[in-house]
């Protein structure tokens, strides 16, 4: 299946970093999000995907563009040849489609656009921002012993704040304790499958994807859910940036599924 992720917004949470490049492209440890989100489909044998482009998409043509430089060891011999040398040449499985999808394009928009690049197929869609140890044979499972046109993953994310239990009075805390996930409800964490007949679901550029596209479907009875207890976090500030980097660095990354 190919895999479409969704890398055009402009990062207005973490503008401190966005204003430079796309938010897919900040860097966790010394690759870009986008790239740990790809070697993750990857370590599960899905290598075509297509990059939904708009903001500052060009900084995503030209890292792909010079992948070899960013990923390997290089020699330049001006003294002679003029000549490059690539030491270890670090090739991934990977075909790449890069497409613009329109700088304001919103995100069922930027879906309708690469309709072209799919056929007939169903595809996995995820945005640009988020790592997971999803289990996606298990997702793949699920959604093929559906009906749905749209299996999308969720979890239930961890409260940042400490929870008081009150009294009825309200007066005095009985408890206070750290907020657990079931304290939450749960909410789309990406890592979807979708069904080429999703398109008849996007009006146009102006159609979002969540709140219009994914709505329409559960009116229909066609929108699937798979529950995901294990890791996942989104990088929408510098805070989750610093955590996701601390993972990383200190080997407990729960994503990493690649040697």
């Amino acid at each position: 299946m190919i895999v479409v992720i969704l890398a055009g917004g402009f990062g207005t949470r973490i503008s401190e970093l966005s204003h430079l490049k796309p938010k897919p492209m900040i860097e966790v440890g010394d690759a870009p999000i986008l790239w740990h989100i790809m070697k993750y489909y990857s370590s599960f044998g899905y290598n075509d995907f297509i990059i939904c482009c708009g903001y500052k998409g060009y900084v995503i043509k030209e890292y792909f563009a010079d992948y070899y430089l960013h990923r390997s060891d290089i020699t330049f011999d001006f003294s002679k040849s003029n000549s490059i040398v690539i030491h270890n040449n670090v090739a991934e499985p990977w075909k790449v489609t890069v497409v613009d999808t329109g700088l304001y394009t919103q995100t069922g928009g930027r879906v309708k656009r690469i309709q072209k690049f799919i056929g007939n197929e169903p595809f996995f869609l995820t945005y640009g921002d988020g790592l997971s140890n999803i289990d996606l044979n298990e997702l793949v499972r699920q959604h093929k012993t559906s009906d749905n046109i749209v299996t999308l993953s969720a979890i239930q994310p961890r409260g940042r704040f400490g929870v008081l239990d009150i009294d009825e009075d309200g007066k005095k805390v009985i408890k206070f304790r750290e907020k657990a996930t079931e304290d939450s409800g749960w909410i789309n964490a990406g890592f979807m499958i979708m069904e080429p007949e999703v398109f008849s679901y996007i009006d146009n550029d102006d159609t979002i994807l969540e709140s219009v596209t994914l709505d329409r479907l559960s009116n229909d009875g066609k929108l699937g859910v798979y529950k995901h207890y294990g890791f996942w976090q989104c990088m929408d500030t510098q805070r989750d940036k610093g955590m996701l980097e601390d993972l990383w660095r200190n080997g407990h990354a729960p994503w990493k599924m690649w040697k």
